[in-house]
């Protein structure tokens, strides 16, 4: 039988009188424990609070997907206590050692709260920092959740230009082997300055920068005439130089200087000289292109991080829009079409600029999930009276009557298990209350408006 001083070494029973002490016993169960069993499971009916006595203890379940690890050690308070609306066990209890608990029926609780006032405050403190507790991992494991998507899709994105490069380069060995043996063969021909300088030009006429691609019915045209060029002159398996060179936009007549002026296997080795050239020109653009694009997306990734750069500052929140929009851009290709509609005038906020980026992000994210990853985002800058005001909508079927009244509640999702903690609009709500603004929402199929509210740093110029 357990002993009163027993009790009242737990922390939450400390210094209560004899009186409590003895009645709160009396009402309890004691029961014994061995390693490994089971003394709640998910699902039971939430009818216990639990005081754990003696040994180490576990609470075991399925939150989203993951699995969810809480210890309980000798002095805890746990399982159902006063006040709370749980219905039903979330985890499963088991012992990891021997170990002793007492097991106090919610039934009584009512009565628990009338005999002992001083237990139920603390009782309702522990709860409060339980509530914290779980909050606090939700919202890391939402973050966690977030960075992932988009760590996922940038990955993708630098894959892209990455893999593209990477592909040119290995094609830049290939045709430079091809310069080297045409440059040879050109070498031990007896050349006049004349004839070198017809190939020279020619060389810098096809390898010039900004050549304006044709479109492809005109590709096909003209190689099908630079083909019959050099057929005509004796050159019949040149068919990939054609190609080649019809992408560069290159008119056949351009090429009867050489053959004028040039035998027809010093031709030859000139043709394959400038074709190379030419490819090299466009693998040139094409690595080019590729690198940009990456210096791009780490660009955007340092200013949506705020990377480098103090925590608080004034942001611009055009600025800060288009940083967030193209971190997803991997999303909004998919069908997405951005109709942006800024105010010329930098509208600056001050701010943490790192987390206005998120409540775009989260915003943004439900649009496009709502649309289904195809449909119109409207995104709209102004200023009225002292503040600045972001409007992001869409076309998508938009917010039942039902839903609408919950959406910034925590933990509320209208996703899937596993898609969706509920916590995005709730983060988003507490982001722009911390930066003194608002948000508000206006929704109806076809047109769904979330507006934030922030107050601007200094009255545009």
């Amino acid at each position: 039988m357990i002993d009163k001083s027993e009790l009242l070494r737990v922390p939450a029973f400390a210094d209560l009188p004899d009186d409590q002490i003895a009645w709160f016993l009396s009402h309890s169960e004691e029961i014994h424990l061995k390693a490994g069993d089971t003394y709640v499971r998910q699902g039971d009916p939430a009818d216990s609070m639990f005081v754990i006595l003696e040994g180490q203890f576990q609470w075991r379940g399925e939150f989203g997907g993951e699995t969810v690890v809480l210890s309980g050690k000798p002095g805890d308070v746990t399982g159902v206590l006063p006040f709370s609306r749980m219905k039903q066990f979330t985890v499963t209890g088991r012992a990891v050692t021997d170990g002793r608990i007492l097991k106090f029926p919610t039934s009584l609780f009512s009565e628990l709260v009338q005999k002992m006032p001083e237990l139920t405050t603390r009782l309702v403190g522990v709860m409060s920092d339980r509530i914290r507790e779980a909050t606090r991992f939700e919202q890391q494991r939402d973050r966690l959740a977030s960075l992932g998507k988009l760590s996922a899709g940038l990955a993708h994105e630098l894959n892209n230009p990455a893999s593209a490069t990477k592909r040119a380069v290995s094609q830049l060995r290939d045709i430079l082997k091809k310069i080297r043996d045409a440059s040879l063969e050109l070498g031990r021909r007896d050349l006049n300055s004349a004839q070198k300088a017809e190939i020279e030009k020619l060389e810098a006429l096809f390898t010039q920068k900004d050549v304006v691609p044709p479109d492809a019915l005109t590709i096909s045209d003209l190689e099908d005439q630079i083909d019959s060029l050099l057929r005509s002159h004796g050159q019949n398996d040149l068919w990939q130089l054609a190609a080649d060179l019809a992408r560069r936009n290159i008119k056949p007549e351009v090429l009867e200087s050489l053959f004028a002026s040039l035998d027809a296997d010093t031709a030859r080795a000139a043709l394959v000289r400038i074709s190379a050239s030419v490819e090299v020109a466009s693998l040139l653009h094409e690595i080019e292109s590729s690198t940009s694009r990456i210096s791009d997306l780490v660009g955007a990734i340092k200013e949506y991080t705020y990377m480098d750069q103090a925590p608080v500052q004034n942001v611009d929140i055009v600025k800060s829009l288009e940083t967030t929009l193209t971190i997803l851009n991997h999303k909004l290709k998919q069908g997405v079409v951005v109709q942006r509609d800024y105010q010329r005038v930098p509208l600056l906020v001050n701010s943490f600029g790192s987390e206005l980026n998120q409540v775009w992000t989260n915003i943004i994210d439900n649009a496009i999930d709502a649309m289904s990853g195809k449909g119109e985002l409207r995104v709209r800058t102004y200023r009225e009276d002292a503040c600045v005001v972001v409007e992001i909508g869409d076309n998508g079927p938009g917010i039942s009557a039902e839903v609408k009244p919950h959406i910034f509640e925590p933990f509320f999702t209208t996703k899937g298990v596993g898609e969706g903690t509920g916590l995005g609009l709730d983060t988003v709500q507490r982001i722009v209350k911390k930066h003194q603004g608002s948000i508000q929402v206006t929704s109806k199929p076809g047109d769904t408006r979330f507006q934030v509210w922030l107050p601007l740093a200094e009255a545009p110029g």
